[in-house]
């Protein structure tokens, strides 16, 4: 059976996929942090738990060890959903060290669970990575300087290990969704001093398709990355926004 690790699991766009996954056959190994319950997840799905803190290279290599241990097979597929939501102006006061550790998760966190798998892809022959980042990382953001920051780089890092990991039969590719329906919005809307409906409302306004995506949609936007018999798509950005970007100017 195929292995998926998914991280980020405990909720939103993680669980989703999670489910998605689990429905198409797969074996799903779930990461989220310790101190966020993904074994009744888990339990649910027959798939493994699989805590840990992606921003800390070390635990991610312990972590995928006892996946693989646990399942007596290799990880084929990793799908890194894991994020620290984070809004705050752009300020001479800005806690600098606030600011790196959204980057240590959104961005080195995807790096090291890579990094972390990749071994047993080669020795399996193969595999698929998902990055999901978010339009932030195309266009921007106010007050979102970090989380736009580390999902730029997402972006960055997907189109360059597309590059280099696919002689190795290990395809890399990224998703870039706009404003999605989880519980992220309700830091938005906290930045923004309105009510999560309210932001909801507004996000929706500013999208061609007149709402925002579920997180269901961004799963079924992975199930497609992670289709073996698409072998060829390899270094790609799914766009997954409703026509936020192609309709700006």
């Amino acid at each position: 059976m195929t292995i998926a690790l998914i991280t980020g699991a405990a909720g939103g766009v993680g669980t989703a996929v999670a489910r998605r996954l689990a429905a198409d056959g797969r074996l799903v190994a779930l990461n989220d942090l310790p101190d966020r319950d993904v074994a009744g997840l888990a339990a649910e799905l027959n798939g493994v738990a699989a805590p840990a803190d992606v921003s800390d290279p070390a635990a991610v290599n312990a972590m995928v060890a006892e996946v693989e241990h646990r399942t007596g097979g290799q990880i084929a597929l990793l799908v890194t959903c894991a994020g620290r939501p984070a809004m705050a102006p752009f300020t001479a006061e800005e806690d600098l060290g606030d600011w790196w550790r959204t980057v240590d998760v959104d961005l080195g966190g995807v790096f090291a669970c890579a990094q972390a798998v990749m071994p047993g892809m080669v020795d399996r022959g193969g595999g698929r990575m998902v990055f999901v980042a978010s339009e932030w990382g195309v266009i921007g953001w106010p007050h979102a300087s970090a989380d736009s920051a580390s999902k730029a780089g997402t972006i960055a890092l997907a189109k360059s290990l597309g590059r280099e990991l696919a002689p190795l039969g290990i395809a890399v590719n990224a998703i870039a969704p706009s404003a999605i329906d989880t519980p992220r919005l309700e830091v938005d809307a906290a930045a923004a001093g309105v009510t999560v409906a309210e932001i909801r409302a507004r996000y929706a306004a500013r999208t061609p398709l007149g709402r925002i995506a579920s997180p269901e949609e961004i799963a079924a936007a992975v199930a497609f990355l992670v289709d073996e018999r698409l072998p060829t798509l390899v270094g790609q950005i799914l766009h997954v926004n409703g026509g936020t970007t192609r309709a700006r100017a």
